[in-house]
């Protein structure tokens, strides 16, 4: 994990692509004979400047209809169906059951014994941006220059040929991902929701229409990255402090942006790092929050109120289950580990049962991974905090549970009504388990991304390599 990292000095996984935007200025004559840019001025109601200036150049793999039978079925919203059948085509879950017929064609699978579910969703990953081999030319995930850094992207550092990609698909059955800076900064820049599929360009792998995330962190981390160096913030008081200098100076920026595209004029001048906290004031971009500690969570959700803007989730969030009614109150997620605790103070006092909890105080929680190994496992990690819950009198179902890992990360990123769950109309992500997904004796026996089989463990032909790794010895292995 990225806090971790830093107090290790070794900060760990990820690295790069760099995209292209370009932007042109036409001229137009004025009748008073004056040429300006058409920047410099605007007609009321422009958007002022682009806001996706790196779109999605993802498309599916073609896929066939298929369909899934006699197989236990977790339908990722908690709801479970045993004997069942699933049937997707065209990228889409098209009908779901006990009793779904096959179109003429399509291929049919038998489950029996297995277990179908909604790909997993890891909502806190640095693959791409610390990806392996783990060596400093691609450390690239904390831009720790400033303690103020939110103008940079996720998505340039990311490099689609990190092997961690594959290893998240074919062991963990991972098909959706966020990519987050690291937490050196108070404000670490913006994150980018990938499908993990194999793609040349980090555009050609991102998630069509998922709203941007601004990475931020409190606690320990920002403090000692800085105040070892001389420069604020040394304490928590000054974390907060920046925060709230920093939050004011962004609210004059949109309000200066927002005059202009309302009424017209001349343009402001542009500040990167303005824009992305401007989106987060708008309610374009979702704030996701480093935060361990119970009390420094509870400050963050007042300053958002102060300032206008709300947490989408908090990640870490060791001590959420002290808060799970103030958490529960203000609409916002925790996602948590199973039982990583201890490797610093603001992490020493952890519970197994955290999540449990949370449940069953009706909060938004969701396991995460934060780590290229633990993201080839997240269904274990679920399945030890399921067991501590159940040790302690708390009886959550295997179905229940599953939304630990999809559903929930799906909505903690703007993009449950399209993934997350199996439901019709929705993108056909798909793993189907050889056996119990609770159990370390279970592994994805096949897994489908937007309908297309990506994986097959009986077939080496489906078993993605990076460029990066061809040619190398035992590329092609999965351990």
């Amino acid at each position: 994990m990225i806090q971790r990292r830093l107090s290790r000095g070794g900060i760990a996984r990820l690295a790069g692509a760099v995209l292209l935007a370009c932007s042109v200025a036409a001229c137009a004559s004025t009748d008073t004979g004056k040429t300006e840019t058409a920047s410099s001025k605007a007609p009321a109601g422009s958007r002022g400047y682009d806001r996706d200036p790196y779109p999605s150049t993802y498309h599916r793999y073609p896929g066939a209809p298929t369909l899934v039978r006699n197989v236990t079925i977790f339908d990722g919203e908690g709801g479970r169906i045993d004997n069942g059948a699933v049937l997707f085509a065209d990228g889409e879950i098209v009908d779901i059951g006990t009793s779904v017929e096959a179109p003429q064609g399509a291929t049919v699978i038998d489950g029996t014994g297995k277990v179908l579910t909604p790909g997993i969703i890891d909502v806190h990953s640095h693959l791409g941006d610390y990806p392996s081999p783990s060596v400093p030319a691609l450390s690239d995930g904390n831009e720790a220059t400033s303690p103020v850094t939110a103008e940079v992207w996720a998505e340039h550092s990311v490099w689609p040929q990190d092997p961690g990609f594959s290893r998240a698909l074919v062991n963990g059955g991972v098909t959706t991902l966020q990519i987050l800076p690291g937490s050196a900064n108070l404000f670490g820049g913006r994150s980018v929701v990938l499908k993990n599929v194999p793609a040349r360009t980090v555009q050609a792998m991102k998630f069509p229409g998922a709203p941007y995330g601004l990475k931020m962190a409190c606690g320990e981390n920002p403090k000692r990255v800085y105040g070892s160096r001389d420069q604020a913030p040394s304490t928590r008081m000054g974390n907060i402090a920046i925060d709230r200098q920093t939050w004011a100076k962004a609210q004059a920026y949109d309000r200066k942006w927002t005059k202009y595209e309302e009424e017209g004029g001349d343009v402001p001048d542009r500040d990167l790092a303005m824009d992305t906290l401007r989106g987060v004031l708008d309610g374009e971009i979702l704030v996701h929050n480093h935060c361990y500690r119970a009390d420094e969570m509870a400050v963050v959700m007042d300053m958002a109120k102060e300032f206008g803007y709300h947490v989408t989730a908090f990640h870490h969030a060791v001590e959420a289950y002290k808060i799970a009614d103030l958490l529960k109150a203000n609409d916002t997620c925790a996602a948590v580990w199973a039982d990583w605790y201890g490797f610093k103070m603001e992490a020493y006092d952890a519970i197994q049962t955290n999540l449990p909890l949370l449940e069953k105080n009706g909060a938004c929680a969701m396991i995460h991974s934060d780590d290229e190994n633990g993201i080839q496992r997240l269904n274990q990690e679920v399945a030890k905090t399921l067991a501590a819950g159940r040790r302690a009198g708390i009886d959550i179902s295997d179905a229940a549970a599953w939304r630990w890992l999809t559903y929930n990360p799906a909505k903690a990123l703007g993009i449950a009504d399209r993934t997350g769950s199996l439901k019709p109309g929705k993108m056909a992500d798909v793993v189907l388990w050889n056996g119990d997904p609770f159990s370390v004796y279970s592994r994805p026996e096949k897994v489908w991304i937007d309908g297309a089989l990506l994986y097959d463990m009986d077939d080496p032909a489906r078993r993605p390599v990076s460029d990066f790794e061809l040619g190398q010895p035992g590329a092609g292995d999965v351990k």
